[in-house]
């Protein structure tokens, strides 16, 4: 549909993170789970008080890909005010759910205004109405406007809901001029829920619910200027209960015609969809009668085809159906799903009809390319299946490139090129290879560096290559101070050059707050590959300018909050902080004496043993599905596309076990140990000599009221020397990624990047799992405190084990300059080959080394902010410079 519309304004909403909602948005999804009407198993958490567990389906939600979150507490033995106001704290502490603006539920104005006085961000008021008249609907819209949220208007005033087309066109427009003219409620943030009533009733008043809703929508979106259109999809296909393929097709049919006439958000389950171009013509045809009232009986037509075709599972068998389509359609289909096996072949008979081999790439290859990127942004394709697409296009210019080259025509036109490396001392790309692969199907030409990549060389490469833009990637924390770093440099030499920063540590804070106040050209922080193509599109338009300045503007709001709130923390002095720490009664404890003391070597561990423990939950988050294991393989939205990249997964695994192309080696080691007073652990060797010492950090920051006033470090975990005490601590270092690089650049040479990045995800979940097998046999064997465990994996991977296994890096001991005290005591080098860079991440990147502390009472937390008091100390106790220490732990220092 084409919005006839000046100066457009956006819908702009917030949760710790903006959304913007523009033309060119994806169909914005509302998640509804967290609605005591929507989610019967929220409504009894909430009922029996636990709320920490209920906070656990907002972030499937979220994870699920929900880019608003519903949040509705209306049932007659609920609080509901007292449920919103908790309920949103504690959601404003957890960031991964926080990120996303909020939608405040209610049918009670008490309650939506308690939400709205604690909420954080740009949220969404639902709902208001002309139900009770004018001056209370002006009333309610004058508050929103104050608190400046946004707001659903319903379809609904004196008289009753809107019912027919007049009746929503009549209401929409009332509703709108009271709110604009006479509130002065600014226009973007009005969103009108048109009302879905289900169709296919057998009453004839119901023929044009779904029809009405579409032409409505059409009339609102050109008639009143800004505002946005949602509702509810499955309401529509009610009368179809039972029957899923029925539904899929008629929310997949309603959608493309709502949204073509304006629709642009609301609450649908991504399972319920079928790709509208993939639904059978004749259920099509019979589905859109009914929705678009085009015949008298199509109701009845409709059931007759429901009863006759039953929702039923399938074995999915092989269809070569498509290779009798035409040339271009296979090459497509060939693309869009991932169909290496017959492109040479497609390619070679195009090269045939084409004026020149580059023809094939330009015209052919990019038609099909160009679907892909259509599908992937609408949400119709996962990860996954555009980095099969890559495997399948690389493959074909692979067999083009030879007459290509014979021609001495090399002149292909690329959106522009865009440099990917990841930063000095940091060895890990996974993520960097799935956003360069994304943007290569999308025309961007890539110029990768690799690892570990030095600023100079990042930057004089960018000028050698006349680059269009450089995207910079890191996981270990000392690659967020390497990329304000170069982001120096460049300002420095007045280049100018956007930046896209990514990876597993960087955050749109540490971007706006540390990275983007040292450049003057644009820095922006690309949380998925999903997203990386719009930003990188936004970032060479020709409305560069203005993307740029609203970024900068959004950044430097962004960090002005960010430091404002950084300010109302409080901290207490480290001797304080000492005297509050975690006690333990070291007189009654009793402390289990390890069964084998000393260094242990495992040269060759057997990978078979290993996969019990695999934790598949990462392995689809590093393809940007996002899910807990097994429940993913049936999740709504990424359901089928996770159960085929299993299947895929446990194909190469397989592989990798029978032909063993991986080495797993392990080293690790149990001590003698004590604590002090100054929170560091002295080890001793068997005659009670000092072998080494680590230093530990403790937490500084005030609690609120109702959480423990205790302020903890490891080294609570381990007796003192003054309790007379003999106590104990392991280290370890494991790694299943020898052999990974080798491995992944075969599948690269090969053109075969979704087998290369599986290879390097699996090798990184393999060394996961080592950590955990080895961790269960000290537990259980060599030191042996539990030698009656009986765990299963699920449990283990929840952490239901009696002691812990943190690691130097994360967040009970930040400080990565510690893994040189075990790489010391261990010999990790000299032992199992494992380096560290100068960053000190670990090589092979597949590694994972820490401590093993075996007190039942030791539990992880997180260190949180220190002063510059402790800084002082604890740079004192390593015997280190004062700004080397503040380097390392820069991101923990409170402002």
């Amino acid at each position: 549909m084409n919005i006839q519309n000046n100066n457009l304004k956006h819908l702009k909403l917030s949760g710790l993170e903006p959304l913007v909602i523009t033309p060119e948005s994806n169909f914005i999804n509302v998640g509804e789970r967290t609605n005591v009407a929507g989610s019967k198993k929220f409504l009894r958490l909430i009922q029996e008080n636990q709320f920490s567990e209920a906070l656990e389906i907002a972030r499937h939600q979220v994870e699920g890909g929900a880019q608003i979150l519903d949040v509705n507490f209306d049932d007659g033995l609920l609080d509901g005010k007292q449920c919103m106001i908790k309920f949103l704290n504690l959601i404003a502490s957890e960031p991964d759910i926080a990120r996303i603006p909020m939608m405040i539920d209610s049918s009670k104005w008490e309650i939506l205004e308690a939400g709205l006085q604690v909420v954080q961000g740009k949220c969404v008021v639902n709902s208001i109405s002309l139900k009770a008249g004018g001056e209370e609907f002006i009333h309610q819209a004058k508050k929103i406007k104050r608190y400046g949220a946004a707001v659903i208007v319903m379809a609904f005033d004196e008289l009753g809901q809107a019912d027919n087309l007049e009746r929503r066109i009549e209401i929409a427009k009332r509703s709108y001029d009271i709110l604009v003219d006479k509130v002065g409620f600014p226009a973007e943030d009005i969103i009108f829920d048109l009302n879905i009533f289900p169709v296919a009733t057998g009453m004839e008043e119901h023929r044009r619910n779904a029809l009405d809703f579409i032409e409505a929508t059409k009339w609102v979106r050109e008639n009143l200027p800004h505002v946005s259109v949602s509702g509810g999809v499955s309401n529509v296909s009610f009368s179809f209960r039972g029957n899923d393929a029925v539904r899929e097709a008629m929310h997949s049919a309603f959608l493309y015609h709502a949204i073509k006439a304006g629709m642009n958000m609301g609450i649908v389950n991504p399972a319920m969809l079928e790709v509208y171009d993939e639904i059978p013509k004749d259920l099509l045809e019979l589905v859109e009668d009914v929705l678009l009232d085009r015949k008298p009986d199509a109701t009845e037509r409709l059931l007759d085809y429901s009863e006759t075709h039953k929702s039923v599972k399938q074995e999915k068998t092989e269809d070569l159906a498509w290779r009798n389509l035409p040339l271009q359609e296979r090459i497509t289909h060939a693309l869009v799903k991932g169909i290496d096996r017959f492109i040479e072949e497609d390619v070679d008979e195009a090269r045939k009809f084409a004026a020149k081999p580059l023809d094939v790439i330009e015209i052919n290859l990019m038609t099909g390319m160009s679907v892909v990127g259509d599908l992937f942004g609408s949400g119709k394709m996962f990860l996954p299946q555009v980095v099969k697409s890559a495997r399948v296009m690389k493959k074909a210019v692979s067999r083009l490139q030879p007459f290509i080259e014979a021609e001495k025509d090399k002149t292909r036109p690329t959106k522009g090129r865009v440099l990917m490396a990841t930063v000095k001392g940091d060895v890990h790309d996974i993520g960097k290879n799935i956003v360069g692969v994304v943007l290569g199907c999308n025309n961007y030409e890539i110029v990768d560096l690799g690892v570990m990549v030095p600023a100079e060389k990042i930057i004089q490469t960018a000028i050698d290559e006349n680059v269009d833009l450089i995207g910079l990637s890191g996981l270990i924390t000392p690659s967020l101070d390497e990329m304000v770093h170069i982001a120096m440099e460049l300002e420095r030499q007045n280049l100018n050059f956007p930046l896209m920063i990514g990876g597993a540590t960087t955050s749109k804070a540490h971007t706006a707050v540390k990275i983007d106040p040292k450049y003057k050209n644009a820095v922006v922080h690309v949380n998925d590959a999903s997203r990386a193509v719009n930003v990188v599109s936004s970032l060479l338009s020709a409305k560069n300018a203005e993307y740029v300045a609203e970024l900068k503007a959004d950044y430097a709001d962004f960090r002005e909050k960010f430091l404002n709130r950084q300010s109302d923390k409080e901290y207490i002095s480290l001797g304080d902080a000492r005297k509050i720490r975690f006690n333990i009664n070291w007189n009654k404890e009793e402390i289990f004496k390890p069964k084998h003391l000393g260094i242990q070597v495992i040269e060759n561990q057997n990978l078979t043993e290993l996969i019990e423990f695999i934790d598949w939950s990462p392995f689809f988050r590093a393809w940007d599905l996002h899910g807990k294991f097994p429940k993913i393989l049936d999740d709504e939205k990424v359901g089928e596309q996770a159960k085929e990249l299993y299947a895929d997964a446990q194909k190469m695994l397989k592989l990798i076990v029978d032909k063993k192309l991986l080495t797993a080696k392990a080293v690790f080691g149990i001590f003698p140990a004590n604590s002090d007073e100054h929170d560091d652990i002295s080890v001793f060797d068997k005659n009670k000599n000092e072998i080494a010492k680590f230093h530990t950090l403790r937490q500084q920051s005030k609690k609120t009221e109702g959480q423990p006033q205790l302020e903890l470090a490891l080294s609570d975990f381990i007796a003192p020397k003054s309790s007379g005490k003999q106590d104990f601590i392991g280290a370890f270092c494991v790694s299943a990624g020898f052999g990974t690089d080798e491995l992944a650049k075969k599948y690269e040479q090969e053109h075969d990047d979704y087998s290369a990045i599986m290879v390097k995800a699996l090798a990184d979940r393999f060394a996961e799992a080592f950590a955990e097998f080895l961790h269960k046999k000290v537990r259980t064997e060599f030191w042996g405190y539990a030698s009656d465990e009986n765990l299963k994996n699920e449990e283990l991977i929840s952490e239901k084990y009696s002691g812990i296994r943190p690691a130097p890096g994360y967040p009970a001991c930040p400080d990565h300059t510690e893994k040189l005290t075990i790489w010391n005591l261990l010999n990790v080098k000299e032992n199992i080959g494992v380096e560290l860079t100068e960053s000190l991440a670990m090589f092979p990147t597949a590694s994972v080394s820490g401590y093993y502390f075996g007190s039942p009472h030791a539990k992880y937390f997180g260190l949180g902010k220190i002063t510059e008091e402790q800084l002082a100390d604890y740079a004192e106790r390593k015997n280190t410079d004062l700004e080397k220490a503040r380097k390392w732990l820069l991101p923990n220092l409170a402002e």
